[in-house]
Parts: C-alpha cells; structure tokens; sequence
C-alpha cells in the first residue's frame, strides 16, 4: 500500500536554479568528492528565517548524509519517518538524531543512528566531512556528516522511527533547476523553505524531500560549486 505523501499546505512555488550554475559532473563522483573535502573553500550556507529564542541552546544533533556508490552513479539514501513521532512526523529525512553523552562527536552519533534507523553498519561508509551546523524550527543544532556508502550492504527500517527507506540520484538534488522554494503560513507569518520534490517510481506522485533536509541538500549544493 502507498503511504500518503506528508506535504505541507504553501502559496506558490518559487524558482530558484533558473540563474545557478550547475555543479560539474566531475565533483559528483566518489574522487571528485574527495577532493572538494580536502579544500579549504570560502563559501557561506543559504540564509534561514529560523531563529532559536527559547531558554537554552538548541540541542546538539547530527544526521548523516550517505551517499551510495551506484555503477550509474552516487545516489542519496533518504528515510520517511513515521507519522506518530514527536518531531518531523511523516517528513522525508536523513538517517539521525540527537547527540548522547556516549558519542565522542557529531560523527559517532550520525554513524550510530543511522545504525539503529537503517541498520546500515558504520564500516560500510566512507567519512568524507561535515557541513555547517543546520538549525532547525524544532529547536535542533544539526551537524550534517557526509559519507560515501560502499556496497555491499543491506538496510532495514526500524519500523518505530521510520516507515521507508529509498535513494534519490544525487545529480537530481545537486540540479539547481530541480531546487523550489516554497511558502507557508506558520504562527501568523510567512515561513519560506527548499523543497526538491522527486518523482514516486509507479505512482504518480513524489517524495516530497523539503525543509531541513533540503536544507542541508542545498548547503551540499553550495559547497560543490564554491
């Protein structure tokens, strides 16, 4: 049975990639990718209308970013999350979670829970980096670990936290022509947010990848044509 999509109600989309270069074919490789990390690059992540004015600082979370090695080329693993959790219930996201005392650094929890979401196993993935810290309107400080994901592996989900697993080509989400910004109404004021919709294999519709996951996706997108 086909889930319904979470999306959420906007005013009309936005484009943004008419005027953006493209990223080189080059860069989205496993070597290309290699190489940017180890530049020292004068680059600045997209702007954000969050802002964190609770008591307290934003808790500390990582998502890792895994990018899997296909013959036809890198794709981006991706998860929907369960419609019953407490933050970002039904919404396309990477594998993550907050950071446990237990965690030497934001490293050892995105490769731990992407452990226990996906049961991916942490020596099938290559670290390559990290990407400025993304935060979020629920109140997370997100650091984004990207990661080169060498098969052979299997997955599978961990049906309390998420309800499918599935991979996007990174070609598509590093397309600037492919990158929308959307608008919501949100606490009587305008919100405004990446979306990158993907086409659904065989249903018509589409993974609705969109806030901070397009987000960071878009901060990848910087980061390769700085």
């Amino acid at each position: 049975m086909i889930r319904p999509v979470f999306e959420p109600e906007v005013l009309p989309v936005e484009s943004t990639g008419a005027d953006l270069p493209a990223v080189a074919a080059s860069r989205l490789t496993p070597a290309g990718l290699r190489a940017r990390f180890t530049q020292r690059l004068v680059w600045a992540p997209e702007p954000t209308d969050i802002y964190w004015q609770e008591p307290g600082d934003p808790r500390a979370a990582a998502v890792l970013m895994p990018l899997v090695v296909r013959a036809e080329g890198l794709s981006v693993l991706l998860t929907q999350r369960a419609d019953h959790l407490s933050d970002h219930a039904g919404q396309v996201s990477f594998p993550g979670g907050r950071r446990e005392p237990d965690d030497a650094n934001a490293i050892a929890t995105a490769l731990r829970e992407a452990h226990e979401e996906v049961s991916l196993a942490p020596e099938h993935v290559e670290i390559l980096g990290a990407l400025p810290d993304y935060l979020t309107g629920t109140g997370f400080r997100v650091t984004p670990v990207v990661g080169l994901v060498h098969p052979p592996f299997t997955v599978a989900a961990d049906t309390l936290e998420v309800a499918e697993i599935f991979e996007v080509p990174l070609a598509f989400v590093m397309n600037p022509a492919n990158h929308e910004v959307r608008v919501l109404q949100w606490e009587g004021r305008e919100r405004r947010f990446f979306a990158m919709p993907y086409p659904r294999p065989g249903t018509g519709g589409h993974y609705f990848v969109w806030g901070a996951t397009a987000g960071m996706l878009r901060n990848l997108y910087r980061f390769l044509v700085a």
